[in-house]
């Protein structure tokens, strides 16, 4: 049961599947049988998210033997820059819409993961007109730039570190085969964090909003520390704002900001090997 978590559909198969999809979305965009995107000199390029915004999410409604409907579209935000488009549906119901913004990138010399260089890819469709996803890639250009004051309803200035939690990514489970951690890891170790500060009600939640920038990535055998910056407490759910942070020099590498709501049912029974 990969589709599925204690409370429903699971955020992190999505994520992966979506990730998947995406990548093959550019490759038939751009006309080409498989996504093996190379620069001018033959070197690999990849599509690094910059950000990703789950939304009008009902993951709990999710059940097994439930078929899933996702429907998805490509579009291309800029010189660099594609946008793809998701929206879930189980029996004609919709549940959820995700938006994810990725730019083709290529490792510097080095070949460390902390620098890498945008980069132009050929065969490309043109760029469209504003779509649902300029917003969020505006939003996650303000970020970079340190521009954005308020989100999801939190004062960034305003904003105190509540806890912390370190982690050390693990290169079998949290890298991808291109060597870099993969982005749906960064939910990951918030989900971990969040189980960490908040276990008695993180047990029975289910993500209803999640938005979440990218700004870097980590080495292997690098650590990342999650902060929780705030939190807001009503009444039967968690909503968050944790930032990321490279274990070796502090960098930020993320910022996630979560809502969500206790599922309308909870695994209490374990069964191993299921």
């Amino acid at each position: 049961m990969p589709h599925l978590s204690g409370n429903g559909l699971s955020e992190i198969w999505l994520l992966k599947e979506l990730g998947h999809r995406h990548w093959l979305l550019l490759a038939e965009s751009a006309g080409r049988p498989a996504p093996d995107f190379r620069d001018e000199a033959g070197q690999p390029v990849y599509a690094a998210f910059c950000a990703l915004s789950i939304e009008d999410a009902n993951f709990a409604a999710a059940r097994a033997n439930d078929r899933l409907r996702i429907t998805s579209s490509l579009a291309r935000l800029s010189r660099t820059q594609m946008s793809s488009r998701h929206h879930l549906a189980i029996e004609d119901r919709p549940i959820g819409v995700v938006t994810m913004i990725s730019t083709f990138v290529r490792r510097a010399p080095d070949g460390g993961n902390h620098t890498v260089a945008r980069v132009a890819i050929e065969g490309l469709p043109p760029v469209g007109e504003g779509t649902s996803a300029s917003k969020l890639a505006g939003l996650a250009a303000g970020f970079r730039a340190g521009r954005v004051e308020r989100h999801m309803g939190f004062d960034l200035h305003r904003e105190s570190e509540l806890g912390t939690w370190t982690f050390n990514p693990c290169p079998s489970l949290d890298f991808n085969g291109a060597g870099f951690l993969y982005f749906a890891s960064f939910v990951v170790m918030v989900d971990r964090a969040e189980w960490r500060f908040e276990p008695v009600l993180a047990r029975a939640v289910a993500t209803v909003r999640r938005d979440v920038f990218f700004y870097g990535n980590v080495d292997r055998c690098e650590t990342v520390t999650a902060c929780l910056l705030a939190r807001r407490e009503p009444t039967g759910a968690l909503i968050h704002h944790c930032r990321l942070r490279r274990g070796s020099d502090g960098a930020v590498i993320g910022d996630v900001f979560t809502t969500r709501t206790v599922a309308d049912r909870v695994t209490t029974e374990t069964v191993g090997g299921v």
